[in-house]
């Protein structure tokens, strides 16, 4: 399969087919994750964007979001900085269509994506939230269970580039493990 054959175009913007959707959706279900916000999540967001914070040096933390992706995106867990204004209030929605954003991408790869500066990268920078939003960096890591299926993402996101290099590349990997860890004993609590 080449790289062209995984795409479909959305509009303007080149959206990932996902022929796991239906298996995702039913692992969803089993886990009680994706349909409402989840406190533990969010709390998993704030950690993750005050280390990426520290990690960068930057002067303010970025996003942080714990997105699981099915015919939609559902964000279980997110954290906006404070004083992040009007992106900021707009990310703090729980929901977002597929085309929107860089995580649905991640999910079909199963690879963690870095975007220092998503304008350097054509594929990415026609995205709506480049515009709408004014998102200029990314970094995702897809959250694989034991079962095998890609439940989401969880993200970091901010309206400046950053080099996020190999340290967020490491740190985005990292994190993604422990909250997959910390999801599993949600469904077995010993084990």
């Amino acid at each position: 399969m080449t790289h062209d054959q995984i795409y479909e175009p959305s509009s303007h913007l080149l959206t990932p087919v996902d022929p796991e959707v239906p298996q995702r959706t039913a692992r969803l279900r089993q886990l009680g994750l994706g349909e409402r916000p989840d406190a533990e999540l969010d709390a998993f967001a704030r950690e993750l964007a005050e280390t990426a914070w520290k990690l960068s040096g930057a002067d303010h933390a970025p996003f942080a979001m714990v997105n699981f992706v099915t015919d939609r995106q559902f964000l279980g867990g997110v954290f906006a900085p404070p004083g992040s204004g009007p992106a900021g209030a707009a990310l703090l929605g729980r929901e977002a269509p597929l085309d929107l954003g860089f995580c649905p991408h991640v999910v079909i790869r199963r690879k963690a994506l870095v975007l220092d500066d998503v304008c350097d990268y054509p594929r990415f920078a026609g995205n709506p939230i480049v515009d709408k939003l004014g998102i200029r960096t990314y970094v995702g890591a897809p959250l694989i269970d034991n079962t095998g299926t890609a439940l989401g993402t969880i993200c970091l996101v901010d309206n400046e580039p950053r080099p996020w290099g190999h340290p967020g590349l490491n740190l985005i990997k990292e994190r993604a493990a422990e909250l997959m860890r910390r999801i599993q004993l949600r469904e077995d609590p010993l084990g």
